[in-house]
């Protein structure tokens, strides 16, 4: 085991699944609209030609990125933790909780049911802090006040130069050549073949819903409530559908 740790290629490996990561993120991008960001996001799998596949390689690749640093550095710290100094160690490690935080933020801008209940948390989780709290939010989040526009701001520039600011002198140092890890390219190109990235649906009063349609076949005021509500929901239902794919 330990021998597979040290004598396997972990930051060139994470360097692939980083290429990958930022080509298919600009694919997305060039897709995604921050004032819509729910729709948008559905929209790039349902009408954009492969958008699933674009958006699922993003997804899983800048996952494998994360993970394959995270073996590069433990890699290091076992083989020679005495290769760096100290200053350039503390640069290096900063930079893992601000990919995190990319990760994150990526995972927010779905903006479906757990992505929106994700930053709501996170926003709350900020404005706890004592004294900054509401600097902070500021800078990262403010969604209630501005939506998604600053979390998307922060996903394709301001955690982007800051992840760099930490990792340049390190990444600097290293030069990779894609085709010699054309089985890794394979390997992470076949993962959004197999598994599409998660999207859960708006859930608008679903547990209402199925209360309603409990109530259909009773003949009395409240069968006909439930089934004024149903048909109503299911308007509505159409109606973003229809505006999601009309975007």
């Amino acid at each position: 085991m330990k021998r597979l740790l040290l004598e396997t290629k972990w930051g060139a490996n994470s360097l692939i699944a980083l290429y990958i990561s930022i080509l298919s993120g600009i694919v997305v991008a060039l897709q995604y609209d921050a004032a819509h960001p729910f729709y948008s996001a559905t929209s790039i799998d349902l009408l954009i030609p492969f958008g699933a596949f674009w958006r699922s390689l993003h997804f899983y690749s800048s996952q494998i990125f994360f993970l394959l640093s995270a073996v590069h550095l433990v890699a290091i710290l076992v083989e020679a933790p005495d290769r760096l100094s100290l200053w350039k160690w503390m640069w290096l490690m900063a930079s893992m909780p601000v990919a995190l935080l990319l990760l994150f933020t990526g995972y927010v801008l779905r903006a479906d049911a757990t992505g929106e209940s994700a930053g709501l948390i996170a926003e709350n989780i900020c404005l706890a802090i004592p004294l900054v709290g509401s600097l902070v939010n500021s800078v990262l989040f403010a969604i209630s006040e501005e939506g998604m526009k600053r979390v998307y701001a922060n996903h394709v520039i301001g955690l982007v130069v800051l992840w760099l600011v930490f990792a340049w002198d390190h990444l600097r140092r290293y030069k990779v050549q894609i085709a010699e890890h054309g089985w890794l390219v394979l390997a992470i190109l076949a993962v959004p073949l197999a598994l599409n990235a998660p999207m859960e649906p708006m859930k608008a009063v679903p547990l209402l819903l199925v209360a309603a349609l409990s109530f259909l076949q009773v003949n009395r005021t409240w069968g006909r409530r439930a089934r004024r509500f149903t048909l109503g929901w299911l308007i509505f239902y159409l109606a973003v559908t229809l505006l999601a794919l009309t975007r």
